[in-house]
């Protein structure tokens, strides 16, 4: 991860409330079963001692990982979502041009991606086609398969 990762302020935002709930609550529990853990004797056959730790090394990874995003985040400012082309941030009501089927995309940064709740990563082969593009153009986006589809921009959306 050594290049700027790309984040929504809605982004930041719950990266920054994870992370302060990370440190200030569940690194408290850990340590408690920690404590517990150790209380129960012998640490060589210590089954709880072991999941203690493995707790602890995974929460510590995640805050790590966090911090990283944070470091190497940038929030796409509100500036930049005038709503005249696609970017991060905006949602894009497109059509598919052989299906005639329509879709609303939100683009969010990779970290924010849902596409159960069609948030796209900027990243993938449809975010990464649909940035900069501005209402009336058709988009032809190649499909890892080999594939391509084309679909036209019929709204962009600031939500």
């Amino acid at each position: 991860m050594s290049e700027e990762i790309l984040l929504t302020q809605e982004g930041y935002d719950k990266i920054v409330k994870e992370l302060d709930y990370l440190k200030a609550v569940r690194r408290n529990e850990v340590s408690e079963h920690l404590k517990e853990a150790k209380s129960y004797g012998d640490l060589s056959e210590n089954a709880e001692y072991d999941a203690a730790k493995d707790e602890q090394a995974e929460l510590e990874d995640r805050i790590a990982k966090l911090e990283t995003m944070m470091r190497k985040g940038k929030i796409v400012a509100d500036e930049e979502l005038t709503g005249d082309h696609i970017n991060l941030g905006l949602s894009a009501k497109i059509k598919d041009m052989k299906s005639g089927m329509e879709f609303v995309f939100t683009i969010v940064g990779i970290t924010e991606a849902d596409p159960f709740e069609n948030r796209i990563s900027n990243e993938s082969p449809v975010g990464k086609a649909l940035i900069g593009k501005t209402v009336g153009e058709i988009v032809e986006i190649p499909l890892p398969d080999g594939s391509v589809v084309n679909y036209k921009v019929l709204e962009i959306v600031k939500e």
